[in-house]
C-alpha cells in the first residue's frame, strides 16, 4: 500500500489550503497527522472508509475538514483560518483495522505517506 500526499505550501495566516492523499481505497480508514519541528507527531483527523465516522483533534474542530472520495481513492484535508502554529509536515495514514480509541495513536496506523510541508507565515 502506497500513500501519496500533496497540496502543501506556503500560506499567510488566515489563509486556506487543501491537502490531498491518494490512498488504498475501500476498506481502509484514513487519517491525517502532523509533525512540527522538535515535536511529536500529532493527530489531526480521521475518517472511516465509508465516510460514516469522522474524528478530529479537539483543538482543530471548526477549522479543518476531512473528506474522502472512495471512487477516486482520495482523502482530503481542507484547512481554513490557518495559523503559524499549524506549520508542520502533514502526513496521511491508512489502516485496515483500527478502533476509535486508537485513532489518535500514530503506531496504530499501518501505512504512511511521505508527508507534505505546510508553512503558515504571520
Amino acid at each position: 500500500v502506497q500513500l501519496q500526499a500533496s497540496g502543501g505550501g506556503l500560506v499567510q495566516a488566515g489563509g486556506s489550503l487543501r491537502l490531498s492523499c491518494v490512498g488504498p481505497g475501500r476498506g481502509y480508514s484514513m487519517g491525517w497527522f502532523r509533525q512540527a519541528p522538535g515535536k511529536d507527531r500529532e493527530f489531526v483527523a480521521a475518517i472511516r472508509w465509508n465516510g460514516g465516522t469522522i474524528t478530529y483533534a479537539d483543538s482543530l474542530k471548526g477549522r479543518f475538514t476531512i473528506s474522502r472520495d472512495i471512487t477516486k481513492n482520495m482523502v482530503y484535508l481542507q484547512m481554513n483560518s490557518l495559523k503559524p502554529e499549524d506549520t508542520a509536515v502533514y502526513y496521511c495514514a491508512a489502516a485496515s483495522r483500527i478502533i476509535l480509541s486508537q485513532l489518535r495513536i500514530p503506531s496504530s496506523w499501518e501505512y504512511w505517506g511521505q508527508g507534505t510541508l505546510v508553512t503558515v507565515s504571520s
